[in-house]
């Protein structure tokens, strides 16, 4: 069993069919079938890549995404998701974990990627286009002299498929070990939930290297014989254009993105095609779902999961659909609501949300310890808050305490916190998330700073930017003389989430007796 026979058996049925639109290029099944054998065949006769092997995957939204990605797994390989947003000092810690043994990236993400001498692992450097620096193989060039392929690998659905790395409670990125089987029971499940078809259009904006786009929208169109419409990124008036000019009949976004387009007028003709909406990552403010189905008499279907459950656990179905919930669990999924002991909880009582099923990963990659932590008995433990309704229903009510969610994408504080601590100005600093508009929460520093050492709050969002990805750097910074801690010395970030509560209601009674 092989992610890749998706592709295969497209390709067999539909080898015309156009499988990805990218611009005005058009990709074919039979096209994207011969590219990703060709690739196969070099990454394995001129890089030595065998399974079981890291690749890492360093690359955007881009037909090379997705030819790299099939071309490891046909190998029995494993495909290492690189955030593009990340910078040097983060790619390498990544490179070095996983113990990639070869990079696929673009010339224009090459000067991120730490050098060989910092991740010893890494015997080989590709481009997908030219590169001056020392070292680095253009891909174009292996290619063109690439051997007839060779017979895919036989691999079982146990066997580790993909490696897509996500921050823990420490706030030390951890990669998630995905089986053949994972992915392929849960590409099943969306085809099964969103009766995705082979003349669907899927527009896909999110990016490749998350679990959201990677496996419920590329592999599970790819298994359908679907036409994928791929954006390097969310333009609003650029996917408006797309949806209209390509038809597209199934829209996947962040919650933020539907509050976007609800500002924009006249969607209702370019949308006429779209027959599907489906939002994850992060909760769907009911206010925005309700607009949505009042505006275009669509409903936005909720999912719920992680990238630990591949990542699709929850879905509230169309057939019983509830205002607010994120569903009940998929087939052969099982979820439940335990209390801090592990012991299950009644309905309509909060505590933390817990999965069993053939979604569930492998485990954190060579972290043992950190997987028996988030494991019990096949149980995963999500670290986020939830309850039940009397149908089975699941309602997710508050994420795991510190988390900050940006746009969909994790940011964990102390990660930030460290780094604005290496600030020379800087003696101690906390972050939390503040509520955003566009981004759902947005991140804000409070920063104490040495006696006699002065720093702007422009200074240091420019400092934490350049060396981390601008999702985790703060928006905000505000300077205090310190910290609030509870006697033990533990910094109460409740206090300063109420000073921040206090702020915004005096700034709105201040607009308001101006406005008198």
């Amino acid at each position: 069993m092989n992610i890749f026979d998706s592709l295969e058996r497209s390709k067999s049925y539909l080898p015309d069919k156009e499988a990805v639109i990218f611009g005005a290029t058009g990709i074919t099944y039979r096209d994207l079938y011969e590219r990703v054998c060709r690739l196969s065949s070099t990454l394995q006769a001129d890089c030595n890549i065998q399974q079981g092997d890291r690749v890492a995957l360093f690359l955007p939204n881009v037909p090379d995404f997705i030819f790299s990605y099939y071309a490891v797994v046909r190998l029995g390989a494993i495909a290492v998701s690189l955030n593009v947003m990340f910078k040097r000092d983060e790619l390498k810690f990544i490179l070095n974990d996983s113990e990639a043994k070869l990079l696929i990236t673009t010339p224009q993400l090459l000067e991120q990627v730490p050098e060989a001498s910092d991740v010893p692992a890494l015997k080989t450097l590709l481009c997908t286009g030219k590169a001056d620096r020392a070292g680095v193989v253009e891909l174009s060039k292996l290619l063109s002299s690439a051997s007839p392929p060779t017979p895919k690998s036989n691999v079982g659905s146990d066997s580790a498929a993909a490696i897509l790395y996500t921050s823990g409670t420490t706030g030390k990125p951890k990669g998630v070990v995905l089986s053949q089987g994972n992915l392929i029971s849960n590409v099943y499940a969306t085809h099964h939930h969103t009766r995705m078809v082979s003349t669907d259009r899927l527009i896909c904006y999110l990016p490749l290297f998350h679990c959201f786009g990677q496996n419920f929208i590329m592999n599970a169109s790819v298994n359908a014989g679907a036409t994928l419409v791929l954006h390097e990124r969310f333009q609003p008036d650029e996917i408006v254009d797309s949806i209209k000019a390509n038809a597209v009949t199934m829209f996947f976004g962040v919650p933020t993105v539907y509050s976007r387009f609800l500002t924009l007028p006249n969607l209702e003709d370019p949308l006429r095609t779209v027959r599907y909406y489906f939002t994850a990552a992060a909760p769907m403010p009911v206010g925005v779902a309700r607009r949505w189905r009042e505006r275009f008499d669509a409903i936005i279907y909720e999912g719920y999961g992680l990238t630990e459950t591949s990542p699709f656990a929850s879905y509230n179905h169309d057939f019983v659909y509830r205002e607010g919930s994120v569903g009940s669990p998929i087939e052969n999924v099982e979820m439940k609501i335990v209390d801090p002991e592990g012991h299950d909880l009644p309905q309509e009582e909060l505590g933390e949300i817990t999965i069993k099923g053939p979604n569930v990963m492998q485990g954190y990659f060579r972290r043992p310890e950190e997987t028996a932590q988030v494991m019990r008995e096949g149980w995963f433990l999500t670290g986020d808050i939830g309850q039940t309704d009397a149908d089975g229903y699941f309602y997710l009510v508050d994420r795991a305490k510190d988390m900050i969610n940006v746009a969909g994408f994790k940011v964990w504080p102390r990660e930030v916190e460290e780094l604005l601590m290496k600030h020379p100005a800087v003696a101690e600093a906390a972050v939390i998330g503040i509520p955003d508009p566009d981004s759902g929460e947005a991140v804000k520093a409070f920063a104490v700073l040495k006696a006699g050492a002065p720093a702007t709050e422009q200074e240091l969002t420019e400092f934490c930017r350049t060396r981390i990805a601008v999702y985790k750097a703060p928006r905000f910074v505000e300077f205090i003389d310190a910290l609030p801690r509870n006697p033990s010395g533990k910094i109460l970030k409740r206090e300063l989430r109420a000073r921040q509560r206090n702020i915004k209601e005096a700034v709105g009674l201040i607009s308001a007796a101006a406005g008198r």
